[in-house]
């Protein structure tokens, strides 16, 4: 049996427990989450003032009225929340910020780059028929070197273009060439960077060798299926708004294994098969021809090179024209130019 000082102790300990826990309850789920989180509730849940104090700052804002940041950063992120690709195209300039020679993204400022996109957009817009052109940076943030290393672009470079996107409506593509590393960690390293809601993620497997420029890399479709929900479950777990895409390269059969098993249907995540390769129109028809058969991932793109005049460098000879692009079949939704 207990004692008389024993059972005085338990029931000052349920009194106080009960206290507590009624104290408790009046927070918001969110408020008792963070209390309890941030550090020990004894003793100071116990004192009247820091109970007063959590209740006045639950009570300021009211469940149903949106702060003025809050209200700023729905209307900012708005687009963000449906599917672009429902009524738009996306037009791309890839490329290095650092390197005139990998692309036109490297020879010509942000401000520029947005002046040039605007013409090119304008050009796709009047052939159409109607959809919406959208401006895109497509930055190499992963390049191979030799023996398949990597070099990351410098984070402060890139925050620039991201930031410079938000506020004048373009998205950016971050791109990795992958190397002597496994894709999904190359994709790990780029999810932190869709904390930005204008930002979208590319692997390109030509680069995933040892010899780059010797020989052509390759990913299989498991490895692009479990890109895709990795970075799904990474969207949902830090409540991100919006469908994001993932751009997967190809010119070649073996850049793809088994690419008849690549899964399309994640919720949050829109893969686009994207044709790459240089050559006279003809030889582009018969590559995207070639894409195309992959009816499993039926969002494609398209990448056109510029001549740059760079010795020994590929490109279009004759670049295709925005109608010609356009009667392409599929109809590419996003389209880049290097």
């Amino acid at each position: 049996m207990y004692g008389k000082k024993t059972y005085l102790s338990h029931v000052i300990r349920l009194f106080l427990f009960f206290i507590v826990t009624m104290q408790v309850h009046a927070l918001s789920a969110p408020d008792a989450y963070e209390m309890f989180r941030n550090g020990p509730i004894f003793p100071s849940m116990f004192f009247t003032e820091t109970i007063n104090t959590l209740r006045r700052a639950q009570t300021s804002n009211p469940y149903w009225v949106n702060t003025i940041e809050e209200d700023d950063n729905i209307k900012r992120n708005a687009r963000y929340q449906i599917s672009m690709l429902f009524n738009n195209d996306i037009l791309a300039y890839y490329g290095h910020p650092h390197s005139r020679n990998m692309g036109i993204l490297g020879r010509h400022s942000i401000e520029e780059l947005d002046q040039l996109l605007s013409v090119t957009a304008g050009k796709y817009e009047d052939v159409s028929g109607g959809r919406g052109i959208i401006k895109a940076f497509y930055i190499i943030y992963g390049t191979v070197w030799p023996e398949g290393e990597i070099g990351i672009l410098r984070r402060e470079t890139l925050i620039r273009y991201i930031e410079y996107g938000l506020e004048n409506d373009i998205l950016v593509f971050i791109d990795h060439q992958i190397g002597r590393y496994d894709p999904i960690d190359s994709l790990k390293r780029m999810l932190p960077y869709l904390h930005y809601p204008n930002v979208h993620i590319a692997l390109d497997p030509e680069w995933r060798t040892l010899r780059p420029m010797v020989e052509i890399g390759h990913v299989t479709a498991e490895e692009i299926n479990r890109a895709q929900q990795i970075m799904e479950d990474y969207l949902i777990e830090n409540n991100l708004p919006g469908e994001r895409m993932l751009v997967i390269h190809q010119f070649n059969h073996i850049m793809i294994r088994n690419r008849e098993n690549v899964r399309t249907n994640f919720n949050r995540v829109r893969l686009i098969h994207c044709m790459d390769g240089i050559g006279t129109p003809e030889m582009k028809h018969s590559t995207y021809e070639f894409v195309a058969r992959a009816t499993n991932m039926p969002v494609k793109g398209f990448k056109l090179f510029y001549n740059l005049g760079i010795p020994g460098a590929g490109f279009d000879n004759p670049l295709m024209t925005p109608n010609d692009v356009y009667a392409l079949e599929p109809r590419p939704i996003l389209i880049m130019y290097q």
